[in-house]
């Protein structure tokens, strides 16, 4: 086996707030449009995400959770996985699965409480998990299993530093470690769980350095700078990916990083975070940072950001617009996929449900 590498107690970056490169780092092999790829991406995954708490607070769709702040660390880090790869997300990685293939339009469905929404067919993402942590035991098994099969393929998995808390996060990474699963274990500590700081998560130094007590390497990365993101991602997935067993490894990624707006749509951060806290962090946005360092080296001038800016809000405008032209679903869909096989109480529920429609009719039943 290998051995540890990096200090999982000191932060990897490559450009500074200002989009310089800092000194002794080392700018990751993407050529221009890759980087052109990953500005617009983020640009993209920032418009979606205010367009779409704009929605919900015109009662046009549901309960969503924001991740304006985060692009850098959903982008960079779904752009170092190949095409073979496997994203395992929470519920916060809509940026990630944009750059995995997944339309906009599906993702607005789904929170718009439309389960076809999460229809993955041909891709390599596993669904969306809202409970906490329980998406860290499925990909340390899928990633088993993939080991076991010979497959040369990788597995990240996203979720927040209030995951951590969770015993699903610790036993998959001990399993992960045990067996020398092919994962990539990649924390968004963006500061909040809900209201609880990241300081009563834990008492390690770095959420990175729990990975020592599991057998394989942690990372701490800047998780708003999205070249960072991009190496150490793509350093984790090549090493799950290794060709000599003896190389492969799992990793532990901590970014730490910050969401700008509130854990959903349905919290209000004003009553745990003041504002000073929050412009302190905007001041590290990504999407400036990575959009200097593109303008100062010359892949970027003002006529291709104006450019790339009008078409995200047109590609934004058009999946909303195909969102909600589509069919709503029966009521009845609410039963489905809650189990392998329905049990009779979720039948008889059903059942309940059909009778009120047929005596009341859909529209009394939503008053």
């Amino acid at each position: 086996m290998s051995t540890l590498q990096r200090d999982p107690r000191e932060q990897v970056r490559v450009l500074d707030e200002d989009g310089r490169v800092v000194d002794g780092a080392t700018v990751p092999d993407l050529d221009d449009d890759q980087m052109v790829e990953m500005y617009r991406n983020m640009k993209l995954a920032r418009h979606f995400d205010q367009r779409a708490v704009s929605l919900q607070r015109q009662g046009r769709m549901g309960t969503y959770p924001p991740l304006s702040g985060q692009e850098g660390a959903q982008i960079g880090s779904a752009m170092a996985l190949d095409e073979e790869d496997w994203m395992v997300p929470s519920y916060r990685e809509h940026g990630a699965a944009y750059a995995r293939g997944l339309k906009l339009h599906q993702t607005l469905r789904y929170w718009m409480g439309d389960e076809r929404g999460n229809e993955l067919r041909d891709l390599n993402i596993f669904p969306v998990a809202v409970p906490i942590a329980t998406q860290v035991l499925h990909a340390s098994g899928l990633a088993w299993g993939a080991k076991l099969k010979g497959d040369r393929k990788a597995f990240m998995c996203y979720f927040g530093d209030g995951a951590t808390s969770e015993g699903d996060f610790h036993e998959g990474l001990n399993f992960a470690g045990v067996f020398d699963v092919p994962a990539v274990f990649f924390c968004n500590n963006n500061q909040w769980a809900i209201s609880v700081p990241r300081e009563r998560q834990t008492a390690s130094e770095t959420i990175a350095q729990k990975a020592v007590a599991y057998g394989f390497e942690g990372v701490q990365v800047d998780g708003m700078d999205p070249l960072a993101v991009y190496k150490v991602a793509r350093e984790a997935v090549e090493k799950a990916k290794a060709d000599d067993p003896e190389d492969l490894r799992p990793t532990l990624i901590e970014a730490v990083q910050y969401r700008f707006g509130a854990h959903t749509t349905a919290d209000d951060p004003s009553v745990y975070r003041d504002d000073d806290e929050v412009e302190r962090w905007k001041a590290k946005d990504p999407i400036p940072r990575l959009e200097s360092y593109l303008y100062e080296q010359g892949v970027l001038d003002q006529e291709r950001i104006d450019a790339v800016q009008q078409s995200v809000e047109e590609e934004v405008a058009d999946a909303i617009e195909t969102a909600e032209s589509l069919e709503r679903p029966e009521p009845a869909a609410i039963f489905e996929h809650v189990y392998e096989g329905m049990p009779k109480r979720l039948q008889q529920q059903r059942q309940y449900l059909e009778q009120l429609r047929e005596r009341h009719g859909d529209e009394e039943l939503l008053e």
